[in-house]
């Protein structure tokens, strides 16, 4: 099984379910989204094997999520787009793609369903 993780290492639970792909034998790639964020056709691309919105994704706590109105239901996706591109951090950790499917896992239990 080939496997990605987009992953930052101050994460508690990024660090668990980084963990837990290795104990299930995997050696993912780790792509640190702080350093190197996927850009928007990737985005795009995750979210729609996870079958979310990028609104889904969207992390509040410990980010500019507020200050940049992101909270208004009138902002459309392209400008969440933009604003993920200039803040990564406003990307909810870890997203994990298993042999092309992909979840956001977020309680790390998530990640078993991409385990079986």
């Amino acid at each position: 099984m080939r496997a990605v993780i987009y992953h930052t290492p101050a994460c508690g639970t990024s660090r668990k379910v980084l963990a837990r792909l290795k104990e299930a034998g995997l050696e993912p790639e780790t792509i640190n989204y702080l350093k190197t964020p996927p850009d928007a056709k990737t985005l795009k691309t995750l979210l729609k094997s996870m079958g979310k919105t990028v609104r889904d994704i969207l992390r509040k706590k410990g980010t500019p999520y507020a200050e940049l109105g992101l909270d208004d239901p009138a902002v459309g996706d392209e400008a969440i787009f933009a604003a993920i591109a200039a803040h990564p951090v406003l990307i909810e950790r870890p997203i994990v793609v298993v042999d092309g499917r992909a979840a956001l896992c977020r309680p790390p239990e998530v990640v078993e369903t991409l385990l079986t």
